[in-house]
């Protein structure tokens, strides 16, 4: 690359915002070098094998209003591998009607906002004629929201609902149908601030802001390779298994990082690794209260993967009501399942009462469940059975986190933060992650001097 600075900066962590600050400081011209601590790529979107199977440690997806995590994608030319749906499309099974199972679809038209969804809420056969009308008066009073409004954060999600009219069967038919899944919690749990940032922004934005996307290809492929290809083409220096443990100023004012084999000195340093660690590699006097980071708390996601000998599923995914399963979704292609057979992951979000349960525990559950919701399942053979757990996949979005989350700017010149759990106003995911890096990037190019143009901005 020409036209390289002489300053230089080192990103700690190799997840997606840490891959993002450093693409992002390559392509602006400031020597890069990246520190991971794991011998891969992607944090906590990654894949791993399983005999024949490349496995995703959980699902991931994102929507049309995710434009930092389209970036990103760009960037690693790897957009045709995560294809968007053409329009929101979400069939929802209910397992739990006394007439027997019914399935709806929760859709979006071409209309403006936000007429973009009435034709799919009037058709929406989960709630009453009641219920969709008061789904709607609440959708109005969310478009009047500020997520940006420190009181939002004070309160919970299900407060704000009720106050609103919104039924329990609502809450769970809808609200918390796409809630968890964003949120990684449910509406008692969630902060009010975060949920009005991912229902304004997803359905009250534009119509297609809640179009659904997804990788057709193994996370590690997207996350890993492709990021490192392009790592590598901007010039940064990836070291994997390198795990640091200090960081210091040196006497003429730059900064010193250990990784125990190593002492890399730089201009600027980014910590894009999770809070706990954040904590432990601050230098002293870095953040004013240092310890709030260690109360931002994790959240769970549990995955479970069911590989049948016939197809049982019809559709790419699916959300269930009256039942423990949360999504379904096809992973055969993706994972290279090979022969006749289909490959499922079952993503359980605010997994907390079965993060820790055995195995065996969680079979005799799950594979009753899908039976009831699979009718083609019953008799169909099991070629493998297993589980993913990501104890502390999210930072928990309870009310108050918001006061907790630091901004990338900290009290020590040249030292940034990024990664989901820091103040990008979003709750945790690969859109926050991005952002949170695009931020660090911005604070860091701007401390150096450098003009640089924002990508998202550049985007508008």
């Amino acid at each position: 690359m020409t036209g390289r600075d002489p300053h230089r900066a080192v990103v700690v962590g190799g997840g997606l915002a840490g891959v993002t600050t450093a693409l992002r400081l390559a392509d602006a011209g400031v020597g890069v070098t990246l520190l991971e601590g794991r011998p891969r790529l992607g944090g906590l979107a990654f894949s791993f094998r399983r005999g024949e199977l490349s496995v995703d440690n959980g699902q991931h997806v994102y929507l049309r209003c995710c434009t930092g995590y389209r970036w990103f994608l760009d960037r690693i030319d790897g957009t045709h591998l995560a294809p968007l749906q053409d329009r929101l499309d979400v069939p929802v099974l209910d397992v739990a009607r006394p007439a027997g199972p019914r399935l709806g679809r929760l859709r979006r038209t071409g209309l403006p906002v936000p007429l973009h969804l009435a034709g799919g809420l009037a058709a929406y056969p989960h709630l009453s004629l009641a219920e969709k009308a008061g789904v709607a008066r609440a959708a109005l009073a969310l478009g009047r929201l500020d997520p940006a409004d420190p009181a939002l954060d004070g309160i919970d999600f299900a407060t704000w609902l009720r106050r609103n009219g919104q039924s329990p069967r609502t809450i769970e038919a809808l609200w918390d149908l796409v809630g968890v899944a964003t949120l990684n919690a449910t509406a008692p749990h969630a902060s009010m601030a975060l949920a009005a940032m991912v229902f304004k922004t997803g359905l009250l934005s534009e119509p297609g802001a809640a179009d659904i996307g997804w990788a057709a290809v193994p996370l590690g492929d997207l996350h890993g390779t492709l990021a490192r290809r392009s790592l590598d083409s901007a010039g940064v220096r990836t070291c994997l298994r390198s795990r640091v443990d200090s960081i210091t100023r040196t006497e003429d004012g730059r900064w010193a990082v250990g990784t125990g084999g190593e002492r890399i000195e730089a201009d600027t340093v980014v910590l894009a690794v999770p809070q706990g660690e954040t904590h432990r590699l601050l230098p002293e006097g870095a953040l004013e209260n240092p310890d709030r980071l260690l109360d931002i708390a994790d959240a769970p996601i549990l995955n479970v993967h069911v590989v049948y000998d016939r197809r049982v599923l019809r559709r790419p995914f699916f959300a269930a009501l009256g039942s423990p399963v949360q999504w379904v979704f096809d992973r055969t292609a993706p994972s290279g399942l090979q022969g006749p057979g289909q490959y499922l992951a079952v993503s359980q979000s605010a997994a907390q009462d079965e993060i820790d349960l055995p195995v065996a525990e969680l079979r005799s559950r799950y594979l009753p469940e899908l039976e009831r919701l699979l009718p083609a399942a019953r008799g169909a053979g099991i070629r493998d059975f297993f589980v993913t757990r990501e104890r502390t996949a999210t930072f928990a979005p309870a009310p108050g986190v918001g006061r907790l989350r630091p901004d990338t700017h900290t009290r020590a010149p040249g030292l940034h933060l990024a990664g989901a759990w820091t103040a990008t106003g979003w709750p945790a995911t690969m859109e926050g992650a991005v952002r949170s890096g695009l931020g660090a990037a911005d604070a860091a190019l701007r401390a150096l001097g450098r003009t640089h143009e924002h990508p998202l901005q550049e985007a508008a």
